[in-house]
Formats: C-alpha cells, structure tokens, sequence
C-alpha cells in the first residue's frame, strides 16, 4: 500500500491494491479521520445508481388516465355480473324456502297459511303439533338479497304457494334485472 499526500486530496489515503466494488480505475479513495472532522459524524448519503431515476408528473398522469379508460371499460361488466349473482342468489333462497315448505308439509299435513307466512318455517305456529323445525339453516327467515323481505302467497291456480323476491325495486312489476323473481316456473309468472 502507498500513501501519498497532495493538496487536492487531503488527509486521505490512495490504495492502488483495493476491492473492485469500491474501486474507480484501479484506486480507491479512503477518509482518513484528523481532528478537524473526526467531531462531526459523516451523513450518510445514498448515491444515485446510474439510470435511477423517479417519475415525472407526467408520466404518473399517463398511467392513471389509462387505469381510468381500463376502469371505464370493465366497471359496467363488473356491475352487470353483481347484479346477474343477486338473481341467481335470490332463485337459490327460494329454491331452498321451496324445499323446506315440503318438509313442513311432511310434518304438518298443509303449507303454512298466508297469516304465519314464511315465518312458519323458523318458529312453530298453533295448530301444528308436529311442527319439527327450524326448516331453514340458521333458525332465522333472509331477506333477499336486495334487503327486501320475501312475499309468501298460499294458493294459486299453478301451484300449492308462491313465493316472490319483488327484485331491487322492492315492488310488483319490472323488467330484466329489475323483475320480480317468483318460485313458480317462467312461464306461469
């Protein structure tokens, strides 16, 4: 190792025998403490790696103006398929009320009446010594799945009962996904 000692550089050290990480041309640059900094602590500063660089404001508006467009496309599709499940989970509750009105049928010998309702199937009603539920997962009647309570109808020239989701709108009427869904068969609605 040399030392060597010139105006330019300092109170430091010039190593032509060194690691090649720390190295520029084959010689390395070391401090050497002295009086005059050894007081001070050295702030640590991250060097800039060549080509690192941030983003301008520029660029940053670019990429969101495409995530907006991107969004602009896909968020309707997104909204059409929550609406398509709600249908598809309202039919699925009402397929499931329709199995255990048969059970309580089964143990009753009748449907529920349109004054115990739906309600018949979690709470035993009089009149139905047999009554041998909950029918229903939970003990507890859902609404559908708009929030609306389901509609119960005893009787009806197609079917013993119906039962009806009135759909979002939450009444009678509508058309496509606003619709009301019905236990009975499309073409009987």
């Amino acid at each position: 190792m040399q030392t060597i000692a010139s105006e330019p550089i300092a109170n430091q050290l010039i190593a032509s025998e060194c690691t090649a990480s720390a190295c520029i041309a084959s010689e390395c640059i070391v401090s050497v403490p002295n009086a005059s900094n050894a007081a001070a602590p050295p702030t640590p500063r991250r060097p800039r790696k060549r080509g690192q660089r941030g983003f301008t404001l520029i660029e940053m508006l670019v990429v969101i103006t495409i995530i907006g467009l991107i969004m602009a496309l896909v968020g309707p599709r997104v909204l059409g398929y929550l609406g398509e499940s709600r249908i598809k989970a309202a039919k699925i509750q009402i397929l499931s009320f329709s199995s255990a009105m048969d059970l309580f049928y089964l143990d009753a010998g009748r449907y529920p009446t349109n004054a115990e309702g739906l309600i018949a199937l979690v709470r035993p009603v009089s009149g139905v010594a047999a009554w041998n539920g909950p029918y229903l997962k939970g003990g507890a009647l859902p609404n559908d799945p708009w929030g609306h309570p389901y509609v119960y109808k005893l009787g009806g020239e197609h079917s013993a009962y119906e039962i009806i989701s009135l759909g979002p709108e939450g009444k009678e009427g509508g058309t496509g996904t606003a619709a009301v869904i019905s236990s009975l068969p499309p073409a009987q609605n």
